[in-house]
C-alpha cells in the first residue's frame, strides 16, 4: 500500500491496481486539486475542500463514489461509514467517518470531524485501527489537542495528521506534534505492508503534500 497526501484532507491510497481517493479537492476549492484516476472515492462532507470526486475521474477510471454512512463493498475493498458531524465552513453538517479494510489492514478516516467525543457504538466498531487519519487544524474541525486525545483513545498503530496545510489554523502541526511528544521527518509517501506495523503504538507519520 502506498499513501500520498495531496493537501488539506486529500489522500491517494494505492494497492495493486486499485486507487482510492479520500476527500478529493473540488475545482471550487481554494486548495489546488490533483488529477488522477481513482477506482473508489470517499467523501466525508459536502464541502468544496472534500467533494471533488469528479476530479478523480480520469481516462477509463470512473470512481465508485461513497458519500455517507452505510456498508459498502467494491473491488474487494470493504468500507463502513459512520455518522458524525462537522462545523467546518460554518454551521453544522454531516461528516462521515470511514473504516476501510484492505490488504489485511484497517484504515480509519475521520474526515472533518469537529468533536472528540464519538458515539460509543462508533468507537466499538472502529476496533483494531492500523492507520488513523485525523484532522488537527481547528476552525471547525478538531483542535490539535483534541485531535491527539481522540487519536490516542482509538489506539491506532499509526497516526497521520491532516487538515493543517492551507486550511487549518497556523502552527497546528507544530502544536499537534508537541502534544504527541514526537518530531518525525516529513515523508513524501508512506509505503506500508502489514508486517511494518508490528510494534507500532500510536506512532505519528507526517506526509508532505505532493501538490
Amino acid at each position: 500500500m502506498i499513501i500520498t497526501h495531496h493537501g488539506g484532507e486529500f489522500f491517494k491510497v494505492q494497492f495493486g491496481d486499485i486507487t482510492l481517493a479520500l476527500n478529493p479537492v473540488s475545482k471550487d476549492s481554494k486548495l489546488k486539486p490533483s488529477r488522477f484516476g481513482a477506482d473508489i472515492s470517499l467523501v466525508t462532507a459536502n464541502h468544496p475542500d472534500f467533494n471533488g470526486a469528479d476530479q478523480v475521474a480520469h481516462g477509463e477510471k470512473e470512481p465508485f463514489v461513497i458519500s455517507g454512512p452505510g456498508e459498502y463493498e467494491t473491488k474487494g475493498v470493504f468500507i463502513k461509514g459512520f455518522l458524525s458531524s462537522t462545523e467546518y465552513g460554518g454551521g453544522k453538517k454531516v461528516n462521515t467517518i470511514y473504516s476501510v479494510a484492505l490488504e489485511s489492514m484497517n484504515l480509519c478516516f475521520l474526515g472533518a470531524i469537529s468533536s472528540k467525543d464519538l458515539k460509543s457504538e462508533t468507537k466499538e466498531a472502529l476496533d483494531e485501527i492500523d492507520v488513523l487519519f485525523v484532522p488537527i487544524g481547528g476552525a471547525g474541525v478538531l483542535s490539535p489537542a483534541d485531535a491527539y486525545k481522540l487519536a490516542v483513545s482509538l489506539e491506532p498503530k499509526l497516526i497521520i495528521p491532516m487538515h493543517y496545510e492551507g486550511v487549518g489554523e497556523k502552527d497546528s502541526l507544530k502544536i499537534f506534534l508537541k502534544e504527541a511528544g514526537e518530531n518525525p521527518t516529513p515523508m513524501e509517501k508512506l509505503t506500508l505492508k502489514k508486517k511494518d506495523l508490528e510494534g507500532k503504538e500510536g506512532d505519528v507519520v507526517v506526509l508532505s503534500s505532493v501538490v
